[in-house]
């Protein structure tokens, strides 16, 4: 999709966990960081290319997209409405640039052709053929193969797990802010596909592993009781966040693909509250960081959170 992404289209994420005391631990130990093999180009720009694709009814677009401006502030591309897929179709179409992240936002008037609306993000890249196949190779599915839109080029890939996103390219390379704060992509991995997952998504993003923490604390994922892994990997793509899980997931965990970092969250929840925002999670405090969860009008479910000194 594009358009929206028009601009910029983001996101990833991935997360891993696993659970409960009566499961099996997961195996394997806290890794060293771990970087990436460069025996291929680096095809990412910078974390602000890359948004969170957000689906929503188009009644409920512009009180969304005013709801985002509000809580975390930023600005919108002017809205139109564009055929962003391969095949016919018509969506509402907005690029939202805020500070803490970049989200494409559309409202489709027609049917949304499969498999769109399952690609959590939207990654810029410089050269997408060769990008293309280094995801292939990298163990990537392709699920739509490269198309064009109204400004250039995309295509779908899947990761192993489950993570599909989208991958563009732009006729006119677009010039964008840098973020005051980098969002993390967050994924769900099952234990099976985990170690797939990392090992190629590292080898396409040249990314490295920040931390990777088998003995997490359960309340992330709304199980307090419990532990799972938790791996975070940084690259030119921006943060990514792999929960490994069994998926015995209370609601709303698992919905949300993005964390957003705030400078202060009460100030945000109070903004967000205003804005029609919903807090479904209340703030705990874990990790050095003070999180909450929310869900914005129109449906979209969000990580939110702050740093702390613990």
């Amino acid at each position: 999709m594009r358009i929206t992404r028009y601009f910029a289209v983001t996101t990833v994420g991935a997360l891993l966990i696993v659970g409960s005391p009566c499961l099996s631990r997961l195996p394997g130990t806290t890794l060293p960081v771990v970087h990436a093999s460069t025996s291929t180009p680096n095809s990412g720009v910078a974390p602000q290319y890359d948004t969170t694709h957000v689906y929503v009814s188009p009644e409920d677009f512009d009180r969304f997209v005013a709801s985002l401006l509000a809580t975390f502030g930023g600005t919108a591309t002017k809205q139109g409405v564009f055929t962003v897929t391969p095949t016919p179709s018509s969506t509402m179409s907005q690029l939202v640039l805020t500070p803490v992240g970049t989200l494409s936002v559309f409202g489709f008037k027609t049917p949304v052709p499969y498999p769109f609306g399952a690609e959590r993000t939207g990654y810029l890249v410089t050269d997408l053929d060769g990008t293309t196949r280094t995801a292939v190779e990298d163990g990537a599915d392709v699920l739509v193969s490269p198309f064009n839109d109204p400004i250039g080029r995309d295509v779908v890939i899947q990761w192993p797990g489950g993570v599909n996103m989208q991958l563009y390219w732009h006729t006119t390379a677009p010039s964008y802010k840098a973020l005051q704060t980098i969002p993390e992509n967050r994924v769900y991995v099952s234990t099976n596909k985990v170690e797939a997952f990392r090992r190629g998504f590292l080898a396409f993003s040249h990314g490295k592993v920040i931390s990777d923490d088998p003995h997490a604390p359960g309340v992330e994922i709304g199980r307090p009781k419990d532990i799972y892994r938790r791996i975070r990997i940084e690259s030119s793509f921006g943060k990514l966040t792999v929960l490994v899980t069994d998926g015995h997931l209370p609601y709303p965990y698992g919905r949300e693909t993005t964390g957003y970092e705030v400078a202060n969250l009460a100030d945000t929840l109070a903004k967000a509250k205003a804005a029609g925002v919903e807090i479904l999670v209340p703030p705990y405090t874990i990790d050095h960081r003070a999180a909450a969860l929310v869900q914005f009008p129109g449906g979209y479910i969000a990580e939110v959170h702050s740093p702390v000194s613990n």
